[in-house]
């Protein structure tokens, strides 16, 4: 089943990117592109959310639907 998880993806000042989310607590990652960072959060959030799901512990998320919003991001 798959979930949505709204990520706050930031530049930092070093030039890599991190990413956070509210909704899955400790969810951490930091990458050198967009898409990289993207990457590595959808399997620490992968692996979160399947340690918290055996604690009985895990986050109300979203499922997929139909349809839904998704920002594409292009270089430019």
């Amino acid at each position: 089943m798959e979930q949505i998880v709204n990520l706050h993806i930031e530049k930092l000042q070093e030039g890599v990117y991190l990413a956070t989310s509210d909704e899955i607590p400790g969810l951490v990652a930091q990458g050198r592109t967009i898409t990289e960072t993207l990457e590595i959060a959808r399997d620490v959030a992968k692996k979160l959310f399947e340690a918290q799901t055996e604690r009985k512990d895990s986050p109300k998320l979203k499922k997929v639907g139909k349809s839904f919003d998704y920002p594409l991001v292009v270089g430019g």
